[in-house]
């Protein structure tokens, strides 16, 4: 049985695809994940990766950072350290944790933690309607955007272009934390 979050996670996804009132063959075409995985996720018979949210997320046209705000569904304007929710990728152990209070859509801010030989793959579509910076805090980064390749490091601060499919890697052997901010276009 999935944890609590995963459950929510879940949950929101459905209920995503439902107000836009699409079948799961729907959501398959718009987001290029199969049928069969989103049925799993919602069932709760499989925990969804970061890459897989992504896009999901794309074909909602909705920030992933709003779409993991949305599962915790309290709308506050204070976001108390122990109250953020964080959500770790079962596949690369990649975790997020969601620092902007969820009364705020216009900028979400989102703490991630990628772990040494991490790797996190996310769509174009994923872009297409936010802008997004890195600020790395600690450790460091190599981000693949379409063909270019930016190595980044701590206090380096990067504004990405426009939407091509791009990757989060860290290759080193220590831990990166990366604060990503995301504006809706």
């Amino acid at each position: 049985m999935l944890e609590s979050l995963d459950i929510r996670i879940a949950a929101r996804i459905a209920a995503e695809r439902d107000s836009r009132g699409w079948s799961v063959g729907e959501l398959a075409v718009r987001s290029g994940v199969s049928r069969a995985m989103i049925s799993k996720i919602e069932r709760g018979d499989a925990k969804p990766t970061a890459s897989l949210l992504g896009k999901l997320s794309a074909a909602f046209h909705v920030p992933l950072s709003l779409l993991l705000a949305r599962v915790e569904g309290d709308v506050s304007r204070l976001s108390r350290a122990e109250s953020q929710s964080e959500w770790q990728d079962p596949d690369t152990r990649y975790r997020r944790r969601a620092l902007s209070p969820t009364s705020d859509r216009l900028l979400q801010l989102t703490h991630v933690t990628l772990p040494p030989s991490a790797r996190v793959a996310f769509p174009a579509a994923a872009y297409a309607f936010i802008h997004q910076q890195i600020w790395v805090m600690d450790g460091n980064l190599k981000f693949r955007e379409g063909d270019e390749v930016h190595e980044l490091s701590a206090g380096d601060c990067l504004a990405l272009g426009p939407p091509v499919d791009c990757v989060f890697e860290n290759v080193s052997r220590r831990t990166c934390r990366y604060l990503v901010a995301v504006v809706a276009r």
